[in-house]
């Protein structure tokens, strides 16, 4: 039987997206290269982490990498969709 897909809304969307975080801040080479894409520095992220705008960033950063993406949720133990969907629930998601 396939993962139940958790409800959506803006709270998942941030609670997804401050998991993806900490799971993203646990590796040195990809911390780095999420920092210098998103132009953020380390004590700015702190900072802002609560900030939905740095949220979705966070999750464009997962979802901009197929290898990252499967990783992430392969960890966490989601289905490679919920990212995706969680990002709809957040600033700047495009419209569908």
């Amino acid at each position: 039987m396939a993962p139940r897909l958790p409800p959506q809304s803006r709270e998942t969307a941030e609670t997804l997206a401050l998991r993806g975080i900490g799971w993203i801040a646990g590796d040195d080479d990809m911390i780095a290269r999420f920092l210098s894409l998103t132009g953020i520095d380390p004590s700015e992220l702190r900072h802002r982490l609560g900030d939905p705008a740095v949220l979705a960033g966070v999750l464009d950063f997962l979802l901009g990498d197929e290898a990252t993406l499967i990783a992430f949720c392969h960890d966490q133990e989601i289905p490679p969709e919920v990212p995706g969907l969680a990002r709809r629930y957040l600033p700047g998601a495009p419209l569908e």
